[in-house]
């Protein structure tokens, strides 16, 4: 074979990997007839002996730092999650499913963003009329967007150096394509080589540009894992298209931390940020009701609560059912069998059920007395009264363990009007006098006493 030849590789659509031969399993993934043929052009071998003779290394102390500018988009709960505003020369790749919301925020932003900047909107997958439609339904009317119907990524690009916008929105990355990589849009070396090229230009060119990237059936950003190491920020809209609610999280963030979510509310009239999600995931909980339980998680800085129900009924089969919804199952089962070896709560002959409602995740242990209350209220028909909220996390010995950032917790609920907060006693220490004063703190020490402290 010549020096010079074309190359023949086989990838995997799956997760990326490649190989020189074919096969019918991939050996990383294990997935089945997912090795696609692309082919890879030779490199300049002269080109790049000159790329290298003109490189030069800096010392970290010879490195002048300037003032990180960063653009706001006219939504803090979107500035909150990418640290601040969007930095620019930044890529960045928001991942959802399909209806969600992904388009109509980009193009809600550009209203904000079009009154002192240039934005330029690239859409592969509808018209010039279509988006036109759409942003008269979501009153975009600047006169600072301009909309680009094109999927030749290597056009694009020449265009950005070309134009100068100050933004430039890409919607979306399956379907762009790049003319060196000899394959259809949206597999994993055109995604690969549209991405390569679109990073190209924003760190040329010092312009910050989003991504749309779409998700496959497990959840996850299809294309090739490398996709979310190449860009700055991965953003991911959650939720149930079904339900009204958006939850906006960042997965990674090289300009800010990733443990801010933002919540939104879809409408007729596109996106609405919810700025005390709070209020809006315990809202309508039922009043004298048993199994019901607030709870308390942090995401970032921002303390959100949630209601926490839970459903003891007596079993039908000889194996009791277990269901959680937006809390881990596995944990909750190890939080029954705390119940019943420590607390004497038996519940082997009951069916059981926890549901977080308004589609929120409790991913930390904090929830866990939520969990227990919620539970044991249900299993012994006594309502855990609306003004109380409990969290903390149980060890397997039934001890209630210290959670981070308990003064915020207990702070946020005397905010919002809650009467009683039970705490594990370790936190207790870290309370302010002046806080004590707002609302009643429990403090326990194990499982036990947080239920005894409902009579009391």
């Amino acid at each position: 074979m010549a020096k010079n030849a074309t190359k023949t590789m086989y990838v995997c659509s799956s997760c990326g990997y490649d190989s020189s031969k074919w096969y019918g399993q991939c050996p990383s993934c294990k997935e089945w007839n997912t090795m696609e043929e692309i082919k890879i052009e030779p490199s300049s071998s002269y080109s790049e002996a000159k790329k290298a003779t003109q490189l030069e290394a800096l010392p970290i102390d010879q490195i002048v730092i300037t003032d990180e500018h960063r653009y706001l988009t006219g939504m803090k709960e979107l500035d909150r999650v990418l640290g601040g505003g969007i930095v620019q020369g930044s890529l960045i790749l928001l991942g959802g499913d399909p209806g969600i919301g992904k388009s109509t925020l980009l193009l809600q932003i550009c209203e904000y963003l079009g009154r002192n900047l240039k934005v330029l909107y690239v859409s592969g997958e509808e018209s010039a009329h279509q988006i036109k439609l759409r942003a008269n339904r979501l009153n975009v009317y600047t006169e600072n967007l301009f909309i680009m119907p094109e999927k030749d990524i290597i056009a694009i690009s020449d265009y950005v150096s070309t134009m100068k916008p100050d933004i430039v929105m890409i919607d979306s990355i399956q379907t762009m394509v790049a003319h060196t990589a000899s394959s259809t849009a949206g597999s994993v070396s055109q995604i690969r080589e549209c991405t390569n090229v679109l990073m190209g230009c924003a760190k040329r060119n010092n312009i910050p540009i989003f991504i749309v990237g779409h998700v496959n059936k497990d959840g996850d950003l299809a294309g090739p894992k490398i996709l979310e190491h190449m860009v700055d920020a991965v953003l991911y809209f959650e939720g149930d298209k079904q339900l009204a609610y958006r939850i906006l999280r960042a997965a990674k963030n090289r300009f800010g931390s990733t443990n801010e979510i933002g919540v939104f509310e879809m409408g007729d009239a596109g996106l609405k940020e919810v700025e005390n999600p709070s209020l809006m995931l315990i809202s309508g909980r039922p009043k004298g009701a048993s199994g019901t339980c607030i709870a308390c998680i942090m995401e970032g800085t921002r303390p959100i609560f949630a209601e926490v129900q839970g459903l003891a009924a007596p079993t039908n089969f000889g194996n009791p059912r277990r269901m959680a919804t937006g809390f881990d199952y596995n944990r909750m089962n190890m939080l029954i069998a705390v119940l019943e070896m420590k607390a004497g709560y038996y519940l082997g002959n009951m069916d059981t059920y926890v549901n977080v409602v308004g589609g929120l995740k409790l991913d930390e242990p904090a929830a866990d007395l939520s969990v227990a209350m919620a539970l044991v209220s249900s299993l012994k028909d006594i309502v855990v009264p609306e003004d109380v909220i409990a969290f903390g996390e149980i060890g397997l010995a039934g001890e209630v363990r210290s959670v981070v950032c308990c003064e915020q917790r207990v702070g946020e609920a005397a905010r919002l009007g809650f009467a009683k907060c039970i705490i594990p006693k370790n936190n207790l220490k870290n309370i302010s006098p002046k806080l004590k004063k707002q609302i009643e703190i429990v403090a326990v020490e194990n499982i036990r006493d947080a239920f005894e402290a409902l009579t009391n």
